[in-house]
């Protein structure tokens, strides 16, 4: 179940933030990813370590869609917050993504030739679908599917490895705490 309710949480804020950015409502995708993400931490045995990981992922979108926006090979059509900087909600996506690595890609830990692989075709898939959608530009078609494919493989091993390292969702509580970073037992 939880699986199913991760995956379907993922998807409904991939709409909200792709649809929002390509009809003028760039902070509804946020919006829904903030309701997603704080489920997520709610659900996690420890959330403070899944926090970081959402915080880690969003840093590494903000840089690698900063890169590639720079480029000239991709736009975007709103949420831009400073010039040269990927939008928020795009930013927004990336945190969303890192709620499916220790759940719904939860088996992809130690995978790391397969979570390339997967980043390679998945995440130049991703963003072609976001074209379709109106939430983004590629106007170098090949180029930016070319470096989509190279940012995303190499990324998603990492991210994977990320993941593993700060897993709040099938980690173990540090002893002397309960199901949370923030409730202390008062036991050892």
């Amino acid at each position: 179940m939880r699986l199913l309710l991760n995956f379907a949480a993922f998807q409904a804020g991939w709409f909200a933030c792709v649809l929002g950015a390509a009809r003028g409502m760039p902070w509804l995708g946020p919006l829904v990813v903030l309701v997603v993400v704080a489920l997520h931490l709610r659900l996690s045995r420890r959330p403070l370590r899944e926090l970081q990981l959402v915080l880690m992922a969003a840093a590494l979108g903000l840089v690698i869609d900063s890169l590639l926006l720079s480029t000239g090979w991709l736009a975007y059509p709103s949420g831009l917050w400073l010039p040269g900087f990927a939008p928020y909600w795009i930013v927004a996506m990336w945190a969303l993504f890192a709620t499916t690595l220790n759940v719904s890609l939860g088996w992809l830990h130690g995978r790391t030739a397969l979570a390339a692989a997967l980043g390679a075709v998945g995440g130049p898939l991703s963003y072609l679908a976001g074209e379709k959608l109106g939430g983004i530009a590629l106007v170098n078609p090949t180029a930016a599917l070319l470096a989509l494919g190279v940012a995303w493989g190499l990324a998603m091993p990492g991210l994977m490895r990320l993941a593993s390292r700060f897993d709040g969702v099938t980690a173990k509580p540090l002893p002397g705490f309960v199901d949370s970073d923030w409730r202390f037992s008062g036991g050892a």
